[in-house]
């Protein structure tokens, strides 16, 4: 990407007006501006891998420094244009869920259609409507995609503060939106970052079920559930197994306890809308999914990313964490001979914790 558009002819302060209103009326709720200045959130992130934190996101340490200078990454860019999009529609409620071990929680973001399409698609919109203003210019879009800081470009634009939990918040909406970035090689004018606004709050750290939040603002992301369900390829750790309880896909525990998600605004995007029952269904049914049936009905979804092994590896955990009954325990049993040697050990240790049960039930009589 080349640096062409710092001409004369340009008033770029009226075309960062316009990239502002197409963006809203592209469904994105803010849009905001920033620089690739991310110093000391690079510093943040070197200790952070140092440390260990990232477990097995090996490539969170891989890109280098290009996560954290733009300019690396797209040769050439010097404004970063940082857009959020609600995305919570209606749907079970997330505690109601959350508290019935018979049902199968999955992270509210990932009920409907992935949002990597939708984002990207409003962001490619974005850029052709830049381009029919100023003409070819140098510009990627991102959204959850390559070696970004997402979440420290968003506050810097603006458009929310990084909370205790490590996610993005805005005072107006809470945290229940997507990210996404377009690199540009325009000098558009540059928004205020926001400012911190957690206080003393320490609710989402009390609540996080295993522990991950191991100090403000510091996530252990071997501890956590969404890392565990969702990027951990192998065996989930014994001990962290009874803690995932009924998650099968990710974690929302943290924002649930979050008070400034009392200010979450419903998502228009009918996209977004839980799909196939999907925001309460039976783990015993879900179990009974075969490879066709997962494909199926993953279609489209950032569900479909896990894949089928690991699909059925988190049920069979979540399974292992719910009262035990002849129902639950012959759902196990018909996967005990799985092809998959992963699938096989979940389900036995599960088995064994159903075992165990009912060993103490008869013992006191």
């Amino acid at each position: 990407m080349s640096n062409r558009h710092c001409r004369r002819d340009i008033d770029y302060t009226t075309l960062t007006a316009s990239v502002r209103r197409r963006g809203m009326e592209l469904g994105f709720q803010q849009v905001a501006i920033t620089d690739g200045n991310l110093g000391s959130d690079e510093a943040a992130l070197l200790a952070w891998l140092d440390a260990g934190y990232h477990g097995q996101l090996g490539y969170m340490a891989r890109h280098g420094t290009r996560r954290a200078r733009p300019a690396e990454l797209v040769p050439g860019t010097i404004r970063i244009i940082s857009v959020r999009m609600n995305y919570l529609r209606g749907g079970a409620d997330p505690d109601t869920v959350l508290h019935n071990p018979e049902l199968g929680y999955i992270s509210r973001y990932a009920l409907g259609r992935d949002y990597h399409k939708v984002v990207r698609r409003r962001l490619q919109r974005l850029a052709d409507h830049i381009e029919a203003e100023v003409g070819a210019f140098g510009y990627r879009a991102f959204t959850d995609s390559a070696p970004v800081m997402e979440k420290p470009l968003a506050r810097n634009a603006g458009l929310g503060w990084i909370g205790k939990h490590t996610n993005l918040l805005n005072k107006a909406a809470g945290s229940w939106f997507f990210l996404g970035e377009l690199y540009t090689d325009l000098p558009l004018d540059p928004d205020t970052p926001a400012t911190d606004h957690c206080g003393t709050c320490r609710a989402c750290i009390d609540a996080c079920p295993t522990g991950a939040i191991v100090a403000p603002y510091r996530l252990d992301a071997r501890l956590c559930i969404s890392y565990l369900t969702i990027e951990l390829h192998g065996p989930i750790p014994v001990d962290l197994r009874p803690l995932v309880g009924n998650r099968i896909f990710g974690c929302d525990d943290c924002q649930l306890a979050c008070p400034w998600n009392r200010f979450a605004r419903t998502s228009a995007e009918t996209d977004f809308d839980p799909r196939h029952g999907l925001d309460a269904t039976s783990l015993v049914e879900l179990f009974t999914w075969s490879r066709e049936d997962y494909e199926a009905r993953t279609e489209g979804m950032a569900l479909r990313r896990l894949g089928y092994e690991r699909w059925l590896r988190n049920i069979a955990v979540a399974l292992g964490n719910t009262p035990a009954s002849p129902v639950v325990e012959a759902a196990l049993a018909s996967r005990r001979d799985d092809p998959s040697e992963l699938v096989r050990e979940h389900v036995a240790w599960a088995l064994s914790r159903h075992r165990r049960v009912t060993r103490d039930r008869v013992a006191a009589g």
